[in-house]
């Protein structure tokens, strides 16, 4: 028995020198520095949605992914994960409760048709926001519900009811329509028009695998956005108006990029992995979200979101934190792998400011799966967050690489589907 301890421990030694070794062969500096400075230069104008410059970007991605040596998703034939959204512009709306007008200020209607017109006989679902109910989370669900909703926003809601116009900004297109009016009213008949201008415009996420051995059915997910803020001329700094986006988060797609670079040449994952760069983050996670449905979240083992990792961590450098730290375990799991190494993965240092909720893993984390972001960001003193000054002379690229070769080794385990992290509680979810 003593032997064989000794042969079993001999070979995990080996396995782990093997894996550090090939993490810094491929994972070195200077092809994170080239990939960065691609996605963070002038010439793709901060990758703004629905620009020029973010369909450069794309296509500088997915060339990366075909020399990588990545399959398309589904065998699709391009790495592009293309999905189309509506951008409503309202137009006019009428509304009369029980032949009694309602002011047009108080109606939102949330549609993807030119002109729409229903009545009580359209077969719409009633739903009422009481006075003492979470409208957030009454929102959320008749959104995502995939049916036709009257909803009935009780007055005292007055003053976020306006915030709602904000949310029909670009929807995805459906053929359901959801009508809220700010009302203490409850009509027995009721008549409402409304006219917009639409149209539509297409988005694509950038999607790489690499299917695994034995198990091709079950995924581990790396991820970060791709897009970011474009061209601002009223808010220029330095005469600057490119919002570059270097460690927002050009930083966490180059991790994804090589990422995708290590465990090809590793070549030996038994899950199989999925590398997403996600469009549309800035704009309200639109990219994640279209993303989070062509999956069963069930064989979704895990999700590395990765976002702004290019500056230190408030512990310094060789370290990081993960949001939503205490859902699961998979922070334990991680630096489990990483005892010896000198890095640390910590929980996150700001849960007031809700990081867990607030990117590209949240919608998967919603789903159950153990999906969190990795970052080094100082929430709470981060000098060039979303400013033009966000370059790449601001980043510690030496430090980032570091992390990126962290998250190799430490989901190594994920990877060969010999650990899975506990899932999510979605009870208690936002």
């Amino acid at each position: 028995m003593k032997e064989f301890s000794l042969m079993l421990l001999s070979s995990l030694a080996a396995t782990f020198s093997f894996a550090q070794t090939s993490a810094d062969k491929v994972i070195q500096v200077k092809e994170v520095e080239r990939i960065e400075r691609t996605l963070s230069a002038d010439d793709m104008e901060g990758r703004r949605v629905f620009t020029p410059g973010i369909e450069k970007a794309a296509a500088f991605i997915a060339s990366e992914f075909k020399q990588t040596g990545l399959q398309t998703l589904n065998n699709g034939g391009t790495y592009l994960q293309s999905f189309s959204m509506v951008r409503p512009k309202f137009l006019g709306v009428n509304c009369s409760f029980d032949g009694a007008t309602i002011d047009s200020r108080n109606v939102i209607v949330f549609t993807c048709q030119p002109e729409l017109t229903i009545n009580e006989h359209s077969g719409y679902e009633t739903v009422t926001v009481a006075a003492n109910d979470n409208i957030r989370s009454v929102v959320g669900k008749v959104l995502n519900g995939n049916k036709n909703y009257l909803v009935l926003v009780d007055t005292s809601f007055g003053h976020l009811f306006g915030n709602l116009t904000r949310m029909k900004s670009a929807l995805f297109k459906t053929d359901k329509n959801v009508v809220f009016v700010l009302t203490t009213q409850k009509p027995t008949a009721y008549t409402i028009t409304a006219k917009h201008e639409i149209t539509e415009m297409k988005l694509a996420n950038v999607v790489g695998v690499l299917t695994g051995k034995s198990k091709p059915n079950e995924y581990v997910i790396f991820s970060g956005h791709y897009d970011h803020l474009g061209i601002n001329t009223r808010n220029m700094i330095n005469n600057d108006s490119i919002y570059n986006g270097a460690n927002d988060d050009a930083a966490g797609t180059t991790a994804v990029m090589m990422l995708a670079k290590y465990f090809k040449a590793l070549n030996n994952n038994e899950r199989t992995l999925i590398f997403a760069a996600f469009t549309a983050e800035e704009a309200g996670g639109f990219g994640a979200t279209y993303f989070s449905k062509q999956f069963n979240p069930d064989e979704v083992k895990a999700m590395f979101n990765i976002e702004m990792i290019g500056t230190e961590s408030k512990w310094g450098r060789n370290s990081a934190y993960i949001t939503g730290y205490e859902k699961t375990d998979m922070g334990k799991i991680l630096q489990g792998n990483l005892e010896g190494t000198g890095f640390n993965f910590y929980p996150d240092p700001y849960p007031d400011q809700q990081l867990f909720y607030r990117s590209d893993n949240a919608t998967l984390a919603r789903l159950g799966v153990p999906a969190h972001t990795i970052s080094t960001s100082k929430m709470d003193s981060e000098p060039n967050y979303h400013k033009a000054s966000d370059e790449i002379g601001t980043l510690d690229l030496d430090n980032m690489t570091m992390i990126i070769k962290a998250i190799a080794l430490s989901s190594r385990g994920i990877v060969n589907g010999k650990e899975t992290p506990s899932r999510v509680d979605t009870a208690g979810l936002k």
